[in-house]
């Protein structure tokens, strides 16, 4: 069985040693960069299936590469697990507002982290075991191809708010709460903040709009969110 590959962007050795033992005794394969042009390089050239990417790193910020990550067509499906000490709850949604899939603050588990790890790439392994398509009003869903398109116009997501696209397609007409959509989507065992439910739907609709289905998504007050096909 093929080793799955982590790409750990750090610029301090220790704590890049440190990660590349934690992930090596996993069993994963581990590439390495000390800073965001060199790191982009590696992610762009070897395609990892995961990218721990520190958020302060010399010259270019752990936020400004997951922004172009998230924008190559190449890179924008990689998850990524953004590392730093900001612990502030602004902090994290600028995070995952950047394209980051989980927030993980320093100092961190080795044990804990490795098990969010796991967690992303087997959401991953998930979708990929899956080859049907799935269509609701204008929108249509490609699981094999990993592609999202409305009225056959491809839109581009990055991982999560694909998974959240393809959830609320896969059963509309019903109203989740915030944990509910963080057992779902990110999984029963990721310990996450539902604020980070919000985030991500206010960038999925960011990115409906252009398009005209952001309504397809609609917020129930008091109560969480429900996938409606609204038709003009």
């Amino acid at each position: 069985m093929t080793k799955q590959t982590i790409l750990v962007i750090e610029d301090e050795a220790a704590i890049r040693d440190m990660l590349k033992f934690t992930l090596t005794s996993a069993e994963y394969d581990v590439l390495e960069a000390p800073n965001a042009e060199q790191g982009w390089q590696v992610a762009n050239d070897k395609n990892p299936d995961l990218i721990l990417l520190d958020w302060m790193l010399p010259g270019v910020s752990g936020v400004a590469l997951a922004q172009r990550i998230r924008q190559n067509e190449k890179t924008r499906t990689i998850p990524i697990v953004m590392l730093t000490a900001k612990s502030e709850e602004d902090d994290q949604v600028q995070g995952f507002e950047a394209g980051a899939d989980d927030y993980v603050v320093k100092p961190f588990s080795p044990r804990a982290l490795v098990a969010r790890v796991k967690a992303l790439l087997r959401r991953q392994d998930v979708d990929s075991m899956q080859d049907d398509k799935v269509s609701a009003g204008k929108m249509q869903l490609d699981l094999s191809s990993h592609r999202f398109s409305v009225d056959n116009a491809e839109v581009k997501l990055g991982p999560t708010e694909f998974k959240l696209i393809q959830f609320f397609m896969s059963h509309p007409n019903r109203v989740y709460s915030r944990m509910q959509l963080l057992d779902h989507v990110w999984g029963e065992n990721v310990v996450v903040e539902e604020r980070t439910v919000d985030v991500h739907i206010r960038r999925l609709r960011k990115l409906l709009e252009p398009v005209g289905v952001a309504d397809y998504i609609q917020t129930i007050r008091g109560s969480g969110y429900r996938f409606s096909v609204v038709e003009e």
